[in-house]
């Protein structure tokens, strides 16, 4: 590997640069070598026996894949579909904003923060609900004031999925309900995954176990309980990011997990027996049989 790392940067330095650098940057091999360094794995561990349908784990600094199974069948995806509607918020709005609830959104079905028609709250409130609560009347309310419309909402949704390269996903609604044209594969969650995790405040949503939060007016009062499991008492460092649980998804999760050496992967399960037990024994298997 040195050797071809040595050609390449003599190669590359051969092309006739489009103007002289006038301070170049002295050839340092060591940086060029940890520039490509991926996890090594030791051939003494055997990989373990996942159960879910669809299962990877890919390293988030080099996106190195450590693991895989069936990464590119599309599946139904649950509340794992909120890490997009969330994306689009923290992209498009400002968390500071104020959000009227609407009569349509605080009548969401499945799991809820319980919000009030009239309402008005903080959009930061309501990516909190998503995220930790997964709270399918906040990912309304949210589309809905974003995009006027929850169809307008969806249609930004799939160009962001082509944005991002995300060729085996589909959105057909913002909150994850079960329906035929709403899937996604292991594998493009694992880059949505990736690319959402590098905001802050997702990164501090993720990791948080309960909040309450209240509307603008201080008179509702909404408490926040995470549905990841993985958060309480593990013996793993987990951070989060987002479960997922409907008849046809069945047990979803995708999780980020850092080492003692701040080493960090990002897990995928669909449609697992277990979503909480394999991940654990999906990140486990990896930091032993893994050296960064």
């Amino acid at each position: 590997m040195l050797t071809s790392l040595i050609s390449l940067y003599i190669a590359s330095a051969m092309e006739l640069p489009m103007a002289p650098d006038k301070n170049p940057e002295p050839f340092n091999l060591t940086k060029l070598i940890e520039a490509q360094t991926v996890p090594v794995k030791d051939h003494h561990y055997i990989s373990p026996i996942i159960n879910a349908q669809s299962s990877i784990a890919v390293d988030i600094n080099t996106g190195a894949v450590l693991f895989e199974k069936n990464p590119h069948e599309r599946l139904a995806i649950a509340s794992i579909t909120k890490l997009m509607t969330a994306l689009i918020i923290l992209e498009e709005n400002k968390l500071n904003e104020i959000v009227t609830v609407s009569a349509n959104a605080a009548s969401t079905e499945g799991s809820r923060m319980n919000l009030s028609a009239g309402e008005e709250i903080a959009l930061e409130n309501l990516l909190y609900g998503i995220i930790i609560h997964s709270a399918n009347d906040a990912a309304v309310a949210l589309a809905e004031y974003n995009a006027g419309t929850v169809d307008d909402f969806i249609k930004k949704m799939n160009e962001k999925a082509k944005d991002l390269g995300l060729i085996n996903t589909n959105f057909s609604n913002p909150v994850g309900l079960d329906m035929p044209n709403n899937y996604s594969s292991s594998y493009d969650i694992a880059k949505l995954g990736m690319y959402i995790y590098k905001n802050q405040f997702i990164r501090h949503a993720a990791g948080l176990n309960e909040l309450e939060v209240k509307s603008v007016s201080g008179k509702q009062l909404h408490k926040l309980e995470s549905t990841n499991k993985l958060l309480e008492n593990s013996y793993l460092n987990i951070k989060g990011l987002k479960t997922g649980k409907t008849n046809l998804a069945g047990l979803c999760l995708v999780s980020i997990a850092e080492n003692n050496n701040d080493n960090e992967i990002l897990t995928v399960v669909l449609n697992s027996p277990d979503r909480f037990k394999e991940t654990k024994i999906l990140v486990d298997w990896i930091f032993r049989a893994y050296n960064w």
